[in-house]
């Protein structure tokens, strides 16, 4: 399997659905606690995350990554999961 694929199926089965999970999360906490600037700008980080992600998706779907990158982008997603653990 080609690296970007690994990586657009990193981004699809993972990545994404981590980044729903979360807001979800985060918008019932605000539904309950109204206005908490905090959780806000949570909000708005996790939404810019989300886009980035997006638009990595878009790009190599685009075919506009190369191997090396996309592995780097595997790599780097994988420390940043394994630090949240």
């Amino acid at each position: 399997m080609p690296v970007q694929e690994k990586l657009l199926n990193l981004l699809h089965n993972e990545v994404l659905p981590d980044i729903e999970e979360y807001l979800d999360e985060l918008f019932e906490i605000v539904a309950s606690k109204k206005d908490d600037p905090e959780l806000k700008e949570e909000i708005k980080a996790m939404q810019e995350m989300k886009q980035e992600f997006q638009e990595l998706v878009d790009e190599l779907q685009a075919g506009e990554i190369e191997d090396e990158e996309a592995q780097e982008i595997i790599d780097e997603i994988i420390d940043m999961k394994s630090l949240k653990e």
